[in-house]
């Protein structure tokens, strides 16, 4: 799980989602920004960000928004783990040993 402002001190949080979507697909990624505006929600969502929050946030959306994506995170990789067993137990009837 990543929080990201969309302004950081050495480049943008869209260049850093960029990288991390290269670099760490898997992990949720979320933006927090005091600029909302269009453009950068489109961008950021464009570029891998899995939700996208203005600032100043309350503390309990923020911790509500980061349990919704870890759920959804781990959700997805039961979801891979199921397939790739399938497939595994779909090769040994197929092949056995």
């Amino acid at each position: 799980m990543a929080l990201i402002d969309i302004r950081l001190s050495d480049m943008e949080g869209t260049q850093l989602l960029t990288e991390m979507k290269e670099t760490i697909p898997k992990m949720r990624k979320i933006i927090v920004t005091g600029y909302p505006d269009l453009q950068n929600a489109i961008a950021s969502v464009q570029k891998g960000a899995d939700y996208y929050i203005t600032k100043p946030t309350k503390m309990d959306e923020l911790v509500r928004v980061v349990r919704e994506q870890l759920k959804k995170q781990r959700e997805e990789e039961q979801y891979a783990e199921k397939k790739v067993a399938e497939f595994i137990e779909t090769r040994l009837r197929e092949n056995p040993l």
